[in-house]
């Protein structure tokens, strides 16, 4: 058995990730980390054992995975104490910095010990963005539309960001993008990531849905994905807590793990 802990356990995405690894029979939940003040407004989920202090609970329980959806700055200082402590951390949460990744990869070089970072665990989001860097090298424009429930505090997604990114990795320049001559709202085109436009909406009854739109000569082309619940990012989550046993080092994206290269 994979013993798990889980950060951020009386979250939406907490909530489903014990349900999904307590139902699968090679793992087990052995500890629920969370803060104060949602401790103290919910039950604990039936036999699992909860605190706010994550270092007590790895030594109290002590889990081999840390599986952690929480806040960017949050999720960064419970990977890094994860590492110290020999635990490998998969983390779902998006919005860290370039710099906060890099001291992720280099604590896990030092310390020899196999992380997992995703901007998206859904097996047909990663599906979208591997077919999005195909079709980077074939059109010259291209413009993101990413949409989630009103609660999320990062905009663009942290998928919509990496998508567009891995595009003009893929295409090895920037796309073309239309320079409006008049704005009247600032902002009007969107956030520009080298020439692709990204953007965002936030509404309720929304979850998390990503469309590339790509423009050629006479044809468009539209990859698009949605998850209209959250047990949709459960199969990668699995996946991902297996698979970090056997890494030692840091490891982004899905699609490594599943072996979609471009």
């Amino acid at each position: 058995m994979i013993a798990v802990a889980v950060a951020g356990a009386l979250g939406r995405m907490g909530s489903e990730v014990i349900r999904a690894v307590s139902a699968a029979e090679d793992l087990e939940v052995v500890a629920g980390v969370d803060v104060p003040a949602a401790i103290g407004g919910q039950p604990a989920p039936a036999g699992i054992a909860l605190s706010s202090d994550l270092k007590q609970a790895i030594s109290d329980a002590k889990p081999q995975v840390l599986v952690d959806f929480t806040v960017a700055e949050a999720a960064f200082a419970n990977a890094m104490t994860a590492l110290e402590l020999g635990v490998r951390p998969v983390i779902g949460t998006t919005g860290m910095g370039p710099e906060q990744v890099q001291r992720l990869e280099a604590r896990a070089s030092e310390t020899k010990t196999g992380a997992f970072l995703a901007p998206n665990f859904a097996l047909g989001a990663v599906l979208m963005m591997y077919f999005a860097r195909i079709g980077a090298r074939y059109f010259d424009s291209a413009e993101i539309i990413e949409l989630h429930h009103d609660q999320k505090i990062d905009a663009p997604s942290g998928t919509g960001l990496k998508t567009a990114q891995d595009m003009v990795a893929s295409r090895g320049h920037p796309f073309e993008t239309n320079v409006p001559d008049k704005e009247p709202l600032p902002g009007g085109r969107g956030a520009n990531c080298d020439g692709v436009r990204l953007h965002s909406v936030r509404l309720p009854g929304l979850v998390a849905h990503h469309e590339v739109i790509f423009g050629g000569q006479g044809q468009i082309l539209t990859i698009r994905h949605d998850s209209t619940d959250r047990t949709s990012f459960m199969p990668g989550v699995l996946i991902a807590i297996r698979e970090v046993l056997k890494l030692d080092r840091l490891v982004v994206g899905l699609d490594t793990l599943l072996g979609l290269r471009v």
